[in-house]
């Protein structure tokens, strides 16, 4: 069984190398660990508008999520982006992002404010969209440019 919290400041070190890990693996790209170290932590000094979530078992960190929000003026409310998600070799197919996802999506549903929870992902990542996609979420029909 896992369980889903709020990421604690003492989690830097952690969140970097999970992140560290998610870049090479999903992406090839090798990241700036002294960069990365300050993008994190700049969420916990509230520089960014932005969570982590942990998700743990039996004590353990088995992965992450962070949380942006995104004002929608048409909902009239707040849309939850899930971006950098990282599970454990150890702990993938055994419902970890599933109980992120589950908890997040709750909040949501829980909440007025809140009115959607979206992701992207690389469109090389195809086992990350086959885990998207055996939750249940679908593909939108926006395109995204950078």
């Amino acid at each position: 069984m896992f369980n889903v919290r709020l990421a604690q400041p003492s989690e830097v070190p952690l969140i970097v190398d999970f992140q560290l890990n998610m870049a090479e693996e999903s992406e090839g790209v090798v990241l700036d660990r002294e960069t990365l170290t300050a993008g994190v932590t700049a969420v916990f000094e509230g520089s960014a508008r932005a969570g982590y979530w942990i998700v743990e078992q039996g004590g353990t960190a088995k992965g992450m999520a962070m949380t942006v929000p995104e004002w929608s003026d048409w909902r009239n409310g707040t849309v939850v982006w899930i971006h950098s998600v990282y599970v454990t070799p150890d702990a993938r197919r055994q419902g970890a992002f599933r109980a992120i996802y589950d908890h997040l999506h709750a909040t949501v549903e829980a909440t007025d404010e809140l009115k959607g929870l979206r992701l992207y992902v690389d469109k090389t990542n195809e086992r990350a969209q086959q885990v998207y996609e055996a939750i249940g979420m679908t593909r939108d029909h926006y395109h995204l440019y950078e």
